[in-house]
């Protein structure tokens, strides 16, 4: 595997944590391994490998991103990772207000209430 692959297996696990990723990676099955190993080199070895922004940004930024084009099936993955990078509620919440005005108000409730889902969950599992 490729330095960039390596990377971004790190950085995925820190972001999603080991059980996340061990879930995936024993998912994965010949038909998509090389999708797996685009995310990863990708998605996690370039983009959230770069220091250019904050990991509490760049969760910021996905969760919005996400919600604002209606991918509502990886926020809750992503709420958890806010655990590890550092966004708080009330900057999920922001996200999603601006989601609310640029985006429309139907997408960013949706999302609130699979945040709200979310963080419950994690509670309780404390």
């Amino acid at each position: 595997m490729s330095d960039r692959f390596d990377t971004g297996m790190k950085v995925r696990r820190e972001v999603l944590g080991d059980a996340h990723v061990d879930r995936a990676e024993g998912a994965k099955t010949d038909f998509d391994e090389a999708f797996q190993t685009l995310i990863t080199e990708g998605a996690w070895g370039n983009v959230w490998a770069s220091d250019g922004i904050s990991r509490r940004e760049r969760s910021m930024l996905t969760l919005a991103l996400l919600a604002a084009t209606g991918n509502f099936e990886e926020i809750p993955m992503h709420i958890r990772a806010t655990a590890r990078t550092g966004a708080s509620k009330r900057d999920v919440l922001e996200a999603f207000q601006h989601v609310a005005i640029y985006a429309g108000v139907p997408r960013a409730n949706h999302a609130l209430k699979l945040a709200k889902q979310t963080y419950a969950e994690m509670e309780g599992s404390q």
